[in-house]
């Protein structure tokens, strides 16, 4: 399973859901928006973005029970065996 955080430099939303993500023993990719025209398109009013293998799992002000839930539903929820990167 691969995570990546879609944020941008001076995003406290953004720097929530990393501590967030990292409280639950996860440590995403970082993709800034702001410096790939791609994600700017998909995502700039968007941010934080959390992708759960490319797909949108959480945006904007995300919650711990946000992202268990969409940890849960993938089959990686708290206390699976995988592992996640």
């Amino acid at each position: 399973m691969k995570v990546i955080l879609v944020t941008r430099e001076g995003c406290h939303h953004c720097d929530e859901a990393l501590r967030l993500l990292r409280d639950l023993g996860i440590h995403p990719e970082l993709a800034d928006v702001d410096a790939d025209d791609q994600l700017h398109r998909l995502y700039d009013f968007r941010v934080p973005v959390v992708l759960l293998d490319g797909a949108v799992v959480a945006e904007g002000k995300i919650s711990a029970n946000q992202l268990e839930g969409a940890l849960r539903r993938s089959g990686r929820g708290p206390g699976a065996t995988a592992i996640v990167t």
